[in-house]
């Protein structure tokens, strides 16, 4: 979907006779969206959460209802809801 909009976007610009000035003006709003703080930070939470779903490591918890040595623990695989 995002190479849709960014081929859509690409072939305006560069099929535009609008001119200079309106590709300075796609160019300066697409530049401000792409640095903006927010843009950054929903980036970096789609790719964690990307990160999280394709990871081949279960998520561990320690598991409380067995007696063992003070300084053991276990884990086990949390179960996924």
């Amino acid at each position: 979907m995002m190479r849709l909009l960014i081929g859509i976007a690409a072939g305006y610009v560069l099929g535009s006779k609008a001119g200079r000035a309106r590709y300075e003006q796609i160019s300066r709003a697409a530049k401000a969206v792409a640095g903006s703080p927010a843009t950054k930070k929903v980036i970096e939470v789609g790719r964690q959460k990307l990160s999280d779903s394709l990871s081949t490591q279960p998520k561990l918890e320690p598991l409380k209802q067995i007696d063992t040595e003070p300084d053991t623990t276990i884990y086990v695989p949390r179960e996924r809801l």
